[in-house]
């Protein structure tokens, strides 16, 4: 791929993560700022990619081992002032070869950084809280190379290793100073081994040595250095011990040749050997001292720029700290707000129990449907003729009671089975909701709680009681769909529909015949013959008032078996769709309830948040990185 379009890829990504940030942070997920992934992306990646390819090299290191004074003779002059005192450079000085002394183009490579032009030696020392960059034109530093200096790695002040990190993230070649003091210091270690992670050549020094008293140990101070941070360097050097050398910059800097070795146990290389090369060194009796800045410029600037681009985006697409893993915690929290919604959402709450409406509710409903379909004279027949039925039954009614005892009313215990499941599906929602409050992330949490604190619950469960002791069993939505239901069913089967039309019209003729028969079975009723007569005229009652529901719905069993097997089934289904129906409006009003009563806007919140990861940001920044994923260069 073309070095151009894997700029543009990368300033593609990176537009994508910064759109991304904000709606991340709806679920708790804090902006990627201060990761290593985005800083490499920020402050090395995208800039560097956007100007001509410069190859920064930094000089870090522990306190007290002399950064300044290798960085003077690498300038070929006194840039940075040396000092006896600990943590002595707070802000880091930048050296540019002649032709880069742009302040635009040193801004964007440096974007951490307020970039101030350098005035003497001593502004690096400055104690200012302000991260600051100082630079200036090297009139000595070879062609493309930008040197700079950083503040201590292992700092008691804070500030000052956290800059001496964004220089490691800028930086494309790091020069590691060590001494015997500090080539095992854990800071140190850890500076380096970020530094490895992100496959940046190292360049180590060895300072302040004695050439033949320590010519045995700086092997070993190597390789455990080494050994503790992955890094295998490009070039090493020692350099004596001389305070006077040092201030007249004309310290000699010894490179050590290398002999590389792959370890074996039993013929066989370790699995470590697989991975590392185990590297000896001794000091080049051929050689004289060598220039370390003419060494410098003889660096292979595009291979190195390259291979520092590949570790970088390595770390961006680290899968567990790197984008992957951000995305990745986006995703975890976007499920727990999912969670949240579905706890508070309609068809969670229609997963609870509810009563069936009761059969007589429906009946009546559908009597209503059916009798408008009669004709006028079928229909005051009818109604003439169910009144006085219910005035003949209502001593039948009485003394069937007095044998088999009270009984509550459908309707009440229908009300009373649903208010029971309705408290039922609020305490299963506080509970689930309590439990979120304990797990949920920055953002779910305190809003939970607020929501659950105090008297909140025994409120809400006495409001729900309240607003359902005033709702109608049947509402005029339901009642719509319901006939909309029959009236498909009678559509649908044309026969049945004519023939219980036929079946009507002859029993509102016989009517009358049965009224006499009904006052009969309530004469004898009325007197002393109650034991078996009461049996039989309760049978007889029974039977014909669903006979009459039956002419009344046309959809019974008992009728509908005469006019064949699928509209029994339709019968069967409709009857099943219709309480489905209902349970599904009772828990959309119960939803509706508890969020206008309890939760206001956040399940609107909950649902925005649930939907992160579907966002079409969330997407770009996905395409973005696969498509990085397949860049070579």
């Amino acid at each position: 791929m073309a070095f151009s379009a894997f700029a543009t890829r990368i300033a593609d990504l990176a537009r994508s993560i910064e759109a991304l940030a904000p709606i991340a942070r709806r679920v708790g997920v804090p902006p990627p700022q201060g990761r290593e992934w985005f800083e490499l992306l920020e402050r090395k990646l995208l800039p560097q990619l956007q100007m001509p390819p410069l190859l920064v090299v930094a000089i870090v290191g522990g306190t007290n081992i002399g950064k300044s004074v290798v960085f003077n003779h690498l300038a070929g002059e006194t840039a940075s002032a040396a000092t006896p005192l600990a943590a002595g450079t707070k802000h880091p000085v930048c050296l540019v070869p002649p032709g880069c002394d742009n302040p635009e183009m040193l801004r964007r490579l440096f974007e951490h950084f307020e970039l101030r032009a350098w005035q003497s030696a001593d502004d690096p020392l400055d104690d200012d809280p302000v991260d600051r960059i100082y630079w200036r034109l090297g009139t000595h530093v070879p062609p493309r190379l930008v040197l700079v200096d950083a503040p201590d790695v292992d700092s008691d002040v804070t500030v000052n290793w956290q800059r001496a990190r964004a220089v490691r993230q800028t930086a494309d070649v790091l020069i590691a100073l060590l001494t015997q003091q500090k080539y095992n210091d854990a800071a140190v270690k850890q500076f380096f081994r970020a530094a490895v992670e992100a496959d940046k050549p190292i360049i180590v020094i060895f300072n302040f040595c004695d050439l033949q008293a320590d010519r045995d140990y700086w092997p070993q101070w190597l390789a455990r250095f080494a050994a503790e941070t992955g890094a295998r360097p490009e070039l090493v050097y020692v350099v004596p011990y001389d305070r006077a050398a040092a201030e007249e910059l004309r310290l000699p800097f010894y490179r050590l040749s290398t002999t590389e070795q792959r370890p074996e146990v039993g013929g066989q290389r370790t699995e470590k050997g697989c991975r590392e090369e185990e590297q000896s060194y001794d000091l080049d009796q051929a050689s004289s001292p060598t220039d370390l800045r003419n060494e410098l410029a003889a660096l292979h600037f595009d291979t190195i720029k390259i291979r520092t681009f590949r570790g970088a985006l390595a770390r961006v697409h680290d899968p567990a700290q790197g984008l992957p893993g951000y995305l990745g915690e986006i995703r975890a929290a976007a499920g727990q707000f999912a969670a949240a919604a579905d706890a508070l959402s309609a068809t969670e709450m229609a997963r609870v129990a509810w009563p069936g409406l009761p059969t007589s509710v429906l009946v009546e409903e559908m009597h209503q449907w059916w009798d408008a379909q009669r004709g006028d004279w079928s229909r005051r027949v009818h109604g003439f003729y169910r009144v006085v039925g219910r005035g003949i039954l209502r001593p039948v009614r009485a003394a069937w009671a007095s044998l088999a005892g009270p009984s509550e009313d459908p309707l009440a215990a229908f009300q009373r089975q649903e208010r029971a499941a309705v408290l039922m599906a609020v305490e299963k929602l506080l509970d689930e909701l309590a439990r979120l409050s304990q797990v949920g992330n920055e953002i779910l949490q305190p809003r939970l709680l607020r929501l659950l604190g105090g008297q909140a619950r025994a409120e809400l469960l006495a409001r729900i009681e309240t607003a359902h002791a005033a709702l109608p069993p049947i509402d005029e939505e339901y009642r719509a769909m319901l006939r909309a239901e029959l009236e498909a069913l009678k559509a649908g089967y044309p026969r049945m529909a004519r023939w219980f039309q036929t079946l009507d019209q002859a029993l509102a003729v016989a009517r009358p015949a049965i009224t006499v028969t009904l006052c009969v079975s309530g004469g004898v009723l009325a007197g002393d013959l109650v034991g078996q007569a009461a049996m039989h005229a309760a049978g007889h009652v029974a039977g014909q008032i669903a006979t009459d529901a039956a002419i009344a719905t046309g959809i019974t069993e008992a009728v509908v078996s005469t006019t064949g097997e699928g509209a029994r089934q339709a019968a069967a289904r409709l009857f099943r769709r219709l309480q489905t129906r209902f349970a599904q409006r009772r828990a959309q009003w119960l939803a509706d309830f508890v969020e206008k009563e309890l939760l206001g806007d956040l399940l609107t919140e909950l649902r925005q948040g649930a939907a992160v990861p579907q966002s079409s940001e969330f997407s770009a920044v996905e395409a973005a990185m696969a498509e990085l994923q397949l860049v070579t260069i």
